[in-house]
């Protein structure tokens, strides 16, 4: 990029001044600064939540990208500006040209989530996909300006673009007066914890700033440790907004001298935490927005705190909706309100009904099953794919334990990458075992005892052969069953069937069984 030479460090004094004479507001709105009842309550720390995800961009990156093109010349804005941009910043940066009358150019990493895509364009921007990361598409758009004359305006090394940030930790101490104790951040780059940070210190030095970042990408977290700028060779892209390979000079420094710690969350924390979000909003924050609440989580646990205050500045909502999918996959998992185990049964009629009842009889409070998926594959043993509601960190070893006890070898799976993100959607396959198989789509209202009921109506000589139940919030589960039953046995069968009166497709004859799943 284009520098002017380099001018002695602003120090906290001149950002303040600058953070209270920003101009942020004719596109910014003041966000809320909103109890997190529900969270609180179970922390037993009050937790507010700073809605930056309610900006008119839906992030809180409007403020410091308007403050920057603001203070440029009328030269600088009649050819133009350039940024490059994960989504968030680009957004703001296409809203303040508009609002400016100047053209922005807009250089995004290939990964970037197409809703912020269309976004930007439908602000006016005028989007370049480069390489896969922010740092890809900073080098691109680099050569651009150069080629363009265009102004580049950083997404966070940039003190004007700082102020801006630091705009959302005035309105805090403005909104909350009373006790705090800690303010968590998620940090990408470092432009928004460099604001806030300055402006908290400046004013009330004794709240603590809390830098977050995902354990995949914590460029900030190794370069401090390092005492120097940290240039990762690859970044995680779940939390695309804070997918950032180096972070800026500036904001290094700032978090150096500023910063009061940091901290490192995984993605099923992550989306624990967006599930917590929208429990107490009923808002959906991104990845990024939901990182300082995870953290908060992970701070309570670790250091045992309560009757204590803190704030989560959820600073995006830029969430694709086909990843809601995901998150809602692994949320269970991240707060260990799920456990997951393979489980190792006789293969042998009657031992899939004492499992299920073994279950039922686990120590502790009641649980239900959330998942459970199983394919016949050998004569003598069976090994099912089980998912179990748990009430608190650390059940699922005990649990294991319980089961082994019984006579069920169990393996904790609970922590598991591969079983979690694949293996789960893998049990199965063709079966030489399988004969005189039918395949059965059903309806299981979800309350307790209806899969014993469907076990306690079948005759003595059939067989379950294939079992793949995965619980949906609904009022009724969806369950594929493969039954083994002779032909001679089919009104008895049939039967069967009416009695449960359970909702139900026969499949026996689809294409997609016949192909996958029958030997």
């Amino acid at each position: 990029m284009t520098r002017s030479p380099r001018k002695p460090a602003l120090k906290p004094a001149d950002y303040l001044k600058k953070i209270l004479t920003a101009r942020v507001y004719d596109v910014a709105v003041e966000s809320e600064l909103q109890t997190a009842r529900n969270l609180s309550r179970r922390l037993k720390n009050t937790v507010l939540l700073k809605r930056e995800d309610q900006q008119p961009v839906f992030s809180f990156k409007l403020r410091g990208a308007y403050n920057k093109m603001a203070h440029l010349t009328a030269a600088q804005l009649k050819k133009g500006v350039i940024c490059a941009s994960a989504g968030n910043h680009a957004q703001g940066v296409a809203l303040g040209a508009t609002k400016l009358g100047t053209r922005a150019v807009i250089v995004m990493p290939t990964t970037t989530p197409q809703l912020k895509i269309d976004a930007v364009r439908a602000l006016g921007g005028e989007v370049v996909l480069f390489g896969d990361s922010y740092s890809d598409a900073y080098t691109h758009a680099a050569a651009l300006e150069k080629q363009q004359g265009l102004t580049f305006v950083h997404p966070f090394d940039d003190p004007d673009v700082i102020a801006g940030q630091g705009t959302i930790a005035m309105e805090m101490l403005r909104q909350h007066q009373g006790p705090l104790h800690a303010v968590f951040v998620a940090i990408g780059g470092g432009g928004l914890i460099s604001g806030v940070a300055n402006y908290i210190k400046a004013v009330r030095p004794d709240v603590k700033v809390i830098g977050v970042q995902m354990s995949d990408s914590s460029a900030m977290m190794q370069s401090v440790a390092a005492k120097k700028r940290v240039t990762l060779s690859d970044v995680g892209l779940f939390s695309d907004g804070t997918a950032v390979k180096l972070v800026g000079e500036e904001t290094f420094r700032i978090n150096r001298e500023l910063v009061d710690g940091y901290m490192a969350v995984d993605t099923d924390a992550v989306c624990a935490a967006i599930k917590d979000v929208f429990v107490d909003t009923r808002s959906i924050v991104e990845p990024a927005g939901a990182l300082a609440v995870a953290a908060i989580k992970q701070y309570v646990a670790a250091h045992k705190t309560s009757g204590e205050t803190y704030a989560a500045i959820l600073c995006g909502a830029n969430m694709n909706f086909d990843r809601l999918r995901f998150v809602a996959e692994r949320a269970e998992v991240g707060e260990e309100r799920e456990a997951l185990f393979a489980v190792t049964i006789p293969e042998e009629r009657g031992s899939f009904r004492r499992f299920c009842e073994l279950i039922g009889n686990l120590p502790g409070a009641t649980r239900s099953v959330t998942e459970f998926n199983y394919r016949i594959s050998d004569s003598r043993q069976a090994h099912v794919f089980v998912g179990l509601t748990t009430h608190g960190k650390g059940e699922s070893t005990k649990l294991a334990k319980a089961m082994g006890k019984a006579g069920f070898k169990a393996l904790d799976l609970t922590h598991d990458e591969l079983a979690k993100e694949h293996v789960r959607h893998m049990v199965g396959g063709h079966s030489a075992l399988a004969k005189d198989e039918r395949l059965l789509r059903f309806e299981f209202p979800e309350r307790p005892g209806a899969l014993l009921k469907f076990l306690s109506l079948m005759q003595p000589g059939w067989n379950i052969s294939l079992f793949h139940y995965r619980n949906q919030g609904a009022d009724y589960g969806r369950i594929l069953v493969g039954m083994q039953v002779p032909k001679a046995d089919d009104k008895a069968f049939r039967a069967f069937l009416a009695t449960l009166d359970y909702p139900h497709v026969e499949e026996t004859d689809n294409p997609v069984y016949q192909l996958f799943l029958r030997a």
